[in-house]
């Protein structure tokens, strides 16, 4: 028996990336999944990728920074596929890195209405649908190690990932005694789109990859097991807690020479 057969998965921002990978392994395991994201194209593309692979799964529009999509979502979720078991509330954007003088308003907003707002909403209506049906469940917060720690120029990127590290560490206390489960998983550079934005310049990644002792980004698929893993049964003591995907990076420094 595959690890979540019978179980209903709704993956947000499964339009590429994280969450794409996400979502098909949650449907190869044997859970019908509900895609969103704001990227129709790409979002029905997931879910051809999901029926390819021999799973059930649609695709949902949504903005997680409305309260309102994400209700509908929710909603929707319960209307396919009768329920809802595992939730990974993986929207997110890496917004304008530069330093903090430079940083506009507009930029705050729109990081922290998707990253932590989003992530709220998310769990607002996720949890309030579990509780509703009284049969537990398992959800997991797309974090980062920016969520430990500050970078020259990832102000609003590194608060709006504390937060999310926050909000899981709340909601996992105010229903552990309804047998849901909250946590979040904190990578380090992945080889996704966002990725090559940030560091896809050969020299850029040159230098970053000094503070791998791994030598190496990560996968998205490396990812995906872990949240598909933290959802299931195996991971069932686990609540509140974050799992850093990070090829060494935050156990010290890792320059030439040291």
């Amino acid at each position: 028996m595959a690890a979540c057969d019978g179980k209903i998965a709704l993956v947000t921002g499964g339009t590429s990336g994280i969450g794409r990978e996400t979502a098909v392994l949650f449907a190869k395991n044997g859970a019908r999944v509900v895609v969103t994201g704001r990227r129709d194209n790409e979002g029905q593309a997931t879910v051809d990728l999901i029926r390819k692979a021999g799973g059930e799964g649609i695709f949902v529009h949504s903005d997680v920074s409305k309260a309102a999509d994400v209700k509908a979502m929710v909603d929707k979720t319960v209307e396919a596929f009768g329920g809802l078991d595992y939730a990974f509330n993986n929207a997110g954007i890496e917004g304008n890195w530069v330093p903090i003088v430079e940083q506009t308003e507009e930029e705050w907003d729109q990081a922290i209405d998707i990253n932590l707002k989003g992530t709220w909403l998310c769990l607002k209506y996720e949890l309030q649908q579990m509780q509703k049906q009284g049969r537990g469940g398992a959800i997991v917060n797309m974090s980062s190690i920016a969520g430990f720690i500050g970078s020259r120029g990832t102000a609003i990127y590194s608060a709006s990932k504390h937060g999310v590290m926050g909000l899981t560490k709340a909601a996992a206390i105010e229903v552990a005694g309804n047998g849901i489960r909250v946590n979040a998983v904190c990578p380090a550079a992945i080889e996704t789109a966002m990725g090559d934005r940030l560091f896809g310049a050969p020299e850029v990644k040159k230098m970053a990859l000094t503070f791998y002792p791994m030598n190496r980004f990560g996968q998205s698929s490396e990812v995906a097991e872990a949240v598909v893993w933290m959802c299931s049964s195996a991971s069932s003591f686990m609540t509140g807690q974050s799992l850093v995907l990070d090829g060494g990076f935050l156990a010290g420094p890792n320059r030439p020479g040291q």
